[in-house]
């Protein structure tokens, strides 16, 4: 069965600085018509910088949609055409003050498929060493490091429930679960 759709007439309700909103008029696999609402975004990256430790860097800010401070790996927004790995260097320096001598890609991660067209660019960073720490303008956030092992706890336990950051670090727990047989 073809379960693609198709596409009828696109228009924008909204049209911001970081993410624009349509409604599509869409043709069903069955020939019926409906709507999908649709926020489009320029995506993301994030790094889970592992040190020879085992501890991975962490970032707390406020996220304002949940009002509440959240643990995060590093992360930050694609500017369009921008690479990805190159966008995920200048975010860990940024925001943690590391570069890493090595990068793994981790895969893609699409947040909501539902309705957002975003993806995020997973990276694994290693080979850590300290520069500076230079935020932007307006961001204000708390670095830390955390034991692989226990913020795989902390997912578990509903503790960190950023979905790019549980998706990152186990996938960075399963690869070195892997190096180990």
């Amino acid at each position: 069965m073809d379960l693609t759709e198709q596409t009828l007439n696109q228009s924008y309700v909204h049209r911001g600085r970081i993410i624009n909103v349509r409604v599509d008029d869409v043709r069903l696999p069955n020939g019926k018509q409906a709507d999908r609402e649709v926020v489009e975004h320029n995506g993301g990256v994030c790094v889970a910088a592992l040190t020879d430790d085992k501890e991975i860097y962490f970032v707390r800010q406020f996220r304002y949609p949940y009002h509440q401070v959240l643990p995060e790996i590093p992360a930050g927004k694609l500017e369009k055409g921008e690479d990805p790995l190159v966008c995920g260097k200048r975010e860990l320096s940024e925001e943690t003050g590391m570069e890493a001598d090595h990068y793994r890609f981790l895969g893609e991660l699409y947040p909501s498929p539902g309705y957002c067209a975003e993806i995020i660019y997973m990276y694994l960073a290693t080979g850590l060493h300290k520069k500076e720490q230079h935020l932007d303008e307006d961001e204000f956030l708390e670095v830390e490091k955390i034991p692989l092992d226990r913020a795989v706890e902390m997912i578990l336990n509903n503790e960190i429930t950023d979905a790019k950051t549980q998706t990152a670090v186990l996938k960075v727990k399963l690869l070195e679960e892997k190096a180990k047989l």
